[in-house]
């Protein structure tokens, strides 16, 4: 996670534009290698286990490693092994854009030492990705005030972007929130979740990131915005949320229920208060996740 944070950073910083910043995410992210490819390259795990843990992170928020190792697939000390190989995702981030000519080395390491020193980053962390530090990152990135609130808010960000990670791809950078009393849509998805803690959720795109983000999401190539684009997109968030209902249970023993996803097309959305609008930039466009409380 502290890659695409490390992209807003440079964009707050002005030390790349936001399209040569998505330019080199696409590469850097055909660079990494996931936990489960670097077992499987060391022998540890075949395909099938792999695929297997995959398919149990669409049902726990868990990290891969993790359930490896509940699993009884690798020992905890493979596993961090493996991690200890990995690279933080940031230094071939920053590797890409001097092959560019777009930073120079001296500028890289002024930028990552304040990056590093400003959000209390070291090595164990980067290779742990920690809950707690993550939402420190998004408390800072995006301004929030420490109300039981926005700590609630925090924790559906921190699992949105891991959820991204898992299922869609590491190749984003989230901008920072805007806040409205209305939105106007392209084509969006939006679902309620009621209980002591009520609020709406929804995801946003124009038809043709809607078919390259169904195709991520379902692994199989669309190239029509029909109703497996559809479906694909309202199961996403669908899962998003049940997660979140998950952790909300066994964290706070808070039981909220979903309510059925329901579809905005060129509508416009208001609200009393206040519309939460997280603008994501991947390569293959701009998303918008949205929150109503």
């Amino acid at each position: 996670m502290y890659t695409q944070f490390f992209g807003n950073f440079l964009l707050s910083k002005s030390a790349v534009p936001a399209d040569k910043l998505v330019d080199a995410l696409e590469r850097q992210s055909s660079s990494y290698l996931k936990l489960g490819t670097l077992a499987i390259h060391a022998g540890l795990l075949n395909a099938s286990q792999v695929d297997a843990i995959v398919c149990r992170q669409t049902h726990e928020d868990k990290k891969f490693g993790e359930i490896a190792i509940e699993g009884g697939y690798l020992t905890k000390e493979q596993v961090d092994k493996l991690l200890s190989s990995q690279k933080p995702d940031y230094l071939l981030l920053g590797q890409i854009l001097i092959e560019d000519g777009l930073l120079t080395n001296s500028q890289f390491e002024k930028l990552l030492a304040e990056y590093q020193a400003s959000n209390e980053i070291d090595d164990l962390n980067v290779a742990n990705e920690q809950n707690d530090m993550v939402e420190k990152l998004i408390h800072k990135f995006f301004h929030f005030d420490n109300s039981d609130m926005s700590g609630k808010i925090v924790a559906y960000l921190n699992l949105l972007f891991n959820d991204i990670v898992r299922f869609i791809g590491k190749d984003f950078t989230p901008l920072n929130p805007l806040m409205k009393s209305e939105y106007m849509t392209n084509y969006c998805v939006t679902q309620k979740d009621e209980g002591l803690l009520s609020f709406n959720s929804g995801v946003d795109m124009s038809k043709s990131v809607a078919i390259a983000f169904a195709s991520r999401y379902a692994k199989e190539e669309f190239h029509e915005f029909d109703e497996y684009v559809k479906a694909s997109i309202e199961d996403f968030l669908n899962l998003h949320n049940g997660l979140f209902n998950v952790n909300m249970s066994n964290e706070f023993s808070l039981e909220l229920n979903l309510c059925p996803p329901e579809v905005h097309e060129e509508e416009k959305l208001t609200n009393a208060t206040k519309i939460y609008v997280f603008p994501i930039i991947f390569p293959f466009g701009t998303i918008h996740f949205l929150m109503e409380i």
